[in-house]
């Protein structure tokens, strides 16, 4: 198992995540990368963190 530390800058809800936290709800990357599925996003739901790894 990876040794985690929390990146108090990058808030994160998603328990399903490898990189989220789980006991607090923030990730542990030192950087996120967040993109967008839309070719026009105008709301927060158009957009994707691609960084994100489905937790095993």
């Amino acid at each position: 198992m990876d040794c985690k530390t929390k990146n108090s800058s990058i808030r994160c809800t998603v328990q399903q995540c490898q990189h989220n936290m789980q006991n607090e709800n923030y990730c542990s990357l030192q950087s996120i990368d967040v993109g967008t599925h839309e070719s026009n996003p105008t709301v927060p739901e158009c957009t994707d963190c691609n960084s994100f790894v489905k937790r095993s």
